[in-house]
């Protein structure tokens, strides 16, 4: 089945063909890994460039007691699509949808107090109380309560839920390097996020949920798990770090594929410039494949000259620049007719390039390569 709004008989410029069926694999997999614990499916950013309605679907169906975005209009348009249950955001600014978070009955992440009043305020507009999840900052730096402010937080947000303003629902925190096995942040964080969570329940709190694990910590650190475990990057059945493993060796499988149908095949002489800069020029008389994505679609321009592709069962590279709408092959003389399909990437297992790849040539992580793919590209939702 296809949820996608191409033509069907309309032949794709492109495609990204999203494996719900893997989707669905990936979810039980890490279920599997932290059992004990509920699973968080996260589908933040349009689920890393997967569809987030979808994407939501698979895993709910697959056992996710929860999902997880960043925003909150993220998350106001899974509810607003029919997702039930659990769902929690956290990236939040003064100003945001606290009413209506509020009323579509989001759990909300607190890491301040600013956010603490204006969530506390919506409630008493709303006339129900907001769950909310308070954020301790163990050691990332980025969102989150600082230690020394914790007890200001706790203490007030206690205050807000004997008025009936608030529930709070849920402590957590997030890692700097899980990905990074050994470091040393790690046991310091995890140290610090347990000194945290016995601070708020000594003094009251009772959270549903405590959570740090994120897809590295759920993979290798069984003592993070705690209520509820984070799963992003790892149920798209992406490694978050080479490594840890491969995504094979944590029975994992890559859920998109990425592929474009030859624009044009021609043959060019020797010593013919390709593409702008002509920063590659043929060696010899070859034949050259059009391939109609760019940056524009999310191609890194930085795969310039590196980009792996699989044309007609051959791996090929980038020749030249990546432009804003298409880039080059050198075919080496073969001739496959245009509308042949070339593949970016995929899971791997048919000779294809797979997300890690392009992200090695890059320098960069394969969270990249798949999140920035662009809204040129329909997603075709497959084993739905």
């Amino acid at each position: 089945m296809s949820e996608t709004s191409a033509v069907p008989t309309a032949p794709l410029r492109a495609r990204a063909e999203i494996d719900l069926g893997a989707l669905r694999a990936n979810v039980r997999a890490l279920r599997a890994r932290a059992e004990g614990a509920q699973l968080m499916a996260v589908v933040k950013s349009d689920a890393y460039g997967h569809g987030a309605v979808p994407c939501a679907r698979a895993a709910l169906d697959a056992g996710a007691a929860w999902l997880g975005t960043a925003t909150p209009e993220e998350a106001l348009a899974l509810r607003a699509a029919g997702l039930p249950g659990r769902i929690m955001c956290w990236l939040w600014v003064p100003g945001g949808p606290w009413r209506q978070a509020i009323e579509a009955d989001l759990d909300v992440s607190v890491s301040g107090m600013w956010a603490l009043r204006e969530v506390t305020a919506a409630a008493r507009e709303a006339g129900r109380p907001a769950r909310v999840q308070l954020k301790a900052d163990t050691g990332l730096g980025r969102n989150g309560c600082q230690p020394e402010d914790w007890p200001e937080l706790v203490a007030e947000a206690l205050k807000a839920e004997a008025a009936g303003l608030v529930r709070v629902t849920g402590l957590w925190s997030h890692f700097a390097c899980a990905d990074e096995p050994g470091h040393p942040s790690i046991a310091a964080q995890l140290a610090r996020f347990r000194e945290m969570v016995g601070y708020a329940e000594e003094r009251g709190v009772e959270p549903e949920v405590r959570h740090i694990a994120n897809s590295p910590a759920t993979l290798t650190l069984p003592e993070t798990h705690f209520d509820l475990v984070r799963t992003g990057i790892a149920m798209y059945g992406i490694s978050p770090s080479p490594e840890l493993g491969t995504p094979a060796d944590f029975g994992l499988r890559p859920v998109m594929t990425l592929s474009a149908s030859l624009a044009l095949v021609k043959r060019v002489p020797g010593g013919h410039g390709v593409s702008y800069g002509h920063h590659y020029v043929t060696p010899g008389e070859t034949t050259l494949g059009l391939v109609p994505l760019g940056y524009a679609d999310g191609i890194p321009r930085h795969a310039s000259g590196g980009g792996p592709v699989l044309v007609d069962g051959k791996l090929r590279t980038v020749a030249g620049r990546v432009a804003m709408d298409q880039f080059v092959v050198d075919l080496g003389g073969d001739e496959p007719e245009a509308g042949t399909r070339a593949v970016l990437f995929g899971p791997g297992d048919g000779g294809e390039p797979t997300a890690e790849d392009w992200a090695q040539v890059c320098g960069t992580i394969a969270y990249e390569i798949v999140t920035r793919i662009g809204t040129r590209v329909p997603r075709v939702h497959v084993n739905a």
